[in-house]
């Protein structure tokens, strides 16, 4: 089990104790109203830990609190890692940013983009060729089935891809079914989310060599002591893994047979899969907060983190300029996106109380995570409900904790 590090008192991380003790109180509510089960809270400053809490129960059925060690869900959170993978290689000189992903994947070698007509005859023409930077951006035009806002979503979900895969099918298989389907636009020219950071995943594979569960282990979770995060859960750990519960009329219900499975995965999605702790996912974001380094070992450059904290987005617009809403609590107004995460460019227009740069991502079982470079703050939420937009969570996360800061 990994542990969460150096604690301190709040006031000596620059924090006001009782201001920090209120986000407790009001996400004790969401557990006492029945909204959530449980949760779990960690709030950093230069690597030290200035506030970490539980709340609630990890398993309502089985009556199992949350605990420092409950291995959770984090879902897209997966993303950022996938990230760091494929710019790990591009520091190696396997990849570049601007390479057509054709050259290791050629079932994209001939993109079509969709331009009018129902899912059962779409009309199609020539895309432009798609490139490492466009998975990293969601700028790729390719689509989850379960956003439900174009003739391209039900096309990938008449071909068993809502999320996972239906027919439990590897990431192999997945690239080859994508890459006949036609994009929602030409890459490189809006911002939609799908599964180009699955995608990035299987290029990881190709340019390495390896299975992407084992570059994981071998090159990001080993060098930095993350013991508790991998695509599956074993046999004698699982009575550590929060349930999932989902959003109903009547209140949460279990959803235990929701994807990912903790017992097996052929599908080892770069975009959503992995299981993880609280301490494992602060060892990565304290990664990211120095740079590319922790305790001694480096897994990026300093400047390749700074390059993926960056808006990439085209013509430096923000996501809503350039981005096709989907149903989530995220305000995409004064936010961009980098190499793998949302950055936060204009606070004022975001309406947040947040530093410029600030950079990070959610998971759909409502799990967040943000690192901001100029507090030197990292945090962490983790909770099990589905969808993440079933209440304002993060908004109200964010203020709570930056309105803490007093120093």
């Amino acid at each position: 089990m990994g542990t969460l590090g150096i604690e301190v008192e709040p006031a000596d991380a620059g924090f006001d104790p009782e201001r920090l003790a209120r986000v407790d109180r009001h996400f004790a509510r969401y557990v006492d109203e029945g909204k959530l089960a449980g949760w779990q809270l960690l709030v950093t400053r230069d690597g030290r830990i200035a506030h970490s809490s539980t709340c609630g129960v990890r398993d309502r059925e089985a009556g199992l609190p949350v605990e420092p060690d409950t291995i959770w869900r984090i879902y897209s959170m997966t993303k950022p890692i996938t990230s760091v993978a494929a710019m790990m290689l591009c520091e190696e000189g396997l990849l570049q940013l601007r390479d057509p992903i054709s050259a290791y994947l050629p079932e994209f070698a001939a993109p079509r983009v969709y331009t009018r007509g129902p899912a059962t005859a779409p009309a199609t023409e020539p895309a432009g060729a798609i490139q490492v930077r466009h998975l990293l951006t969601h700028t790729s035009g390719l689509t989850y089935g379960f956003l439900r806002s174009s003739p391209v979503d039900e096309m990938y979900r008449a071909a068993g891809y809502e999320f996972f895969p239906a027919d439990g099918t590897d990431l192999a298989v997945a690239c080859e079914r994508w890459g006949r389907l036609p994009l929602l636009f030409q890459p490189g020219t809006e911002w939609n989310y799908g599964y180009s950071t699955d995608v990035l995943g299987r290029l990881v594979e190709v340019v390495s060599g390896m299975p992407l569960d084992r570059f994981f282990a071998e090159r990001i979770f080993g060098p930095l002591g993350m013991v508790d995060t991998a695509f599956t859960v074993p046999d004698d750990r699982r009575d550590r893994l929060a349930a999932l519960y989902l959003k109903s009329a009547g209140g949460p219900v279990r959803g235990d047979a929701f994807p990912p499975d903790p017992a097996a995965q052929a599908f080892l999605s770069g975009g959503g899969g992995l299981f993880s702790t609280t301490a494992d996912y602060h060892r990565f974001s304290s990664m990211l907060l120095h740079r590319g380094e922790l305790d001694g070992t480096r897994l990026l450059g300093s400047r390749t983190v700074d390059a993926m904290t960056r808006n990439h987005l085209p013509g430096g617009r923000t996501l809503a300029e350039l981005g096709r809403p989907f149903d989530a609590v995220t305000v995409f107004d004064g936010l961009g996106f980098g190499l793998g995460f949302s950055v936060l460019v204009d606070p004022i227009a975001n309406g947040t109380l947040a530093s410029p740069g600030e950079f990070g991502w959610g998971g759909m079982a409502s799990t967040v995570f943000w690192v901001d470079p100029v507090e030197r703050i990292t945090v962490i939420f983790m909770t099990q409900l589905v969808p993440s937009s079933s209440y304002p969570l993060r908004p109200q996360l964010r203020y709570l904790v930056n309105s803490a800061l007093v120093d």
